[in-house]
């Protein structure tokens, strides 16, 4: 049974607009699919905020 892989979703996320022009969110889903496979670990689905801010309700 160790080598059955746990199943994960991975989250991405920036704050801004100009955030997303960079290499913001394809830096963290790099590192985030390193470490699941460094933990043995299944990415099922990808799951990405672009640009949203909890800073505004607008």
């Amino acid at each position: 049974m160790k080598n059955k892989k746990i199943k994960c979703d991975i989250y991405t996320r920036v704050s801004t607009t100009m955030q997303v022009d960079g290499y913001s969110l394809d830096a963290q889903r790099e590192k985030l699919k390193r470490y699941a496979e460094f933990q043995n670990m299944e990415i099922v689905n990808e799951y990405s905020d672009e640009g949203k801010s909890g800073k505004s309700v607008e």
